[in-house]
């Protein structure tokens, strides 16, 4: 049995919500107060959580960034704004699904179970813990981290992909279209949207001591370049 969360705070909405879910044989837990939902996230530990953006004192993106603080756990956006950039936005803020209302409830259903084919079930990873490492410099994809020596950098998921992009192909140029493609797959973005995601990888880089080291080749995208080794004392 999964658990399922309930960010909603239309009450007919959460109660057909949970009433399908519960038809699969799952346990689905509405949010009561909507001052406290990392904390009733840290009790629930549920498996994937179902977020509407309008709520009461903090909207859904405010929550989704701070359950992704502590746990990678499939996060599915509910929502009637169905706007393009609600959209990119929650995805930056680190959803890994966008549903608009009026929805049908099978394919809410659908992209319940297929989450969670991805993370728990067939499809998840059984081996061990996904990083890539450029000469010291680690990133946890799974964690959403960064490491340098003994140092430790919380990243987004946005961050998280883009870094791995760079890191990859250090230190071949990588181009916007790559990044934009990684990143948000066929989505509308604009210039500005992929300005700011890298100014916060080059600001996460600087908390590692990092600088000049995420180099913008105008007009082609971008590259990492490998200056965080430091020389032996002699």
């Amino acid at each position: 049995m999964y658990t399922i969360m309930i960010i909603e705070d239309d009450p007919k909405i959460a109660g057909l919500l949970k009433s399908h879910i519960e038809r699969y044989g799952d346990r689905a837990v509405f949010v009561e107060d909507f001052e406290q939902v990392t904390e009733q996230f840290k009790q629930l530990q549920p498996h994937v959580v179902l977020l509407d953006i309008n709520l009461p004192s903090y909207d859904g993106f405010y929550w989704c960034r701070q359950i992704r603080t502590i746990s990678t756990c499939p996060i599915l956006f509910i929502s009637a704004r169905s706007g393009k950039m609600d959209q990119v936005m929650a995805l930056e803020n680190g959803a890994d699904d966008y549903i608009t209302k009026p929805f049908e409830h099978e394919i809410v259903m659908a992209k319940i179970r297929s989450q969670l084919r991805r993370v728990y079930g067939d499809y998840a990873a059984r081996d061990e813990e996904r990083k890539v490492e450029l000469d010291g410099l680690v990133v946890y994809l799974e964690r959403l981290e960064i490491e340098l020596g003994d140092q430790k950098v919380q990243l987004t998921k946005k961050e998280t992909i883009l870094l791995e992009t760079l890191m990859r192909r250090s230190p071949k140029l990588v181009s916007r279209e790559t990044i934009l493609e990684k990143l948000w797959d066929d989505s509308f973005v604009d210039d500005n949207t992929l300005s700011v995601n890298i100014t916060r990888v080059r600001k996460r880089l600087a908390e590692l001591g990092i600088t000049d080291a995420l180099e913008t080749v105008r007009g082609s995208g971008y590259r990492l370049i490998n200056n965080w080794k430091v020389a032996p004392s002699l």
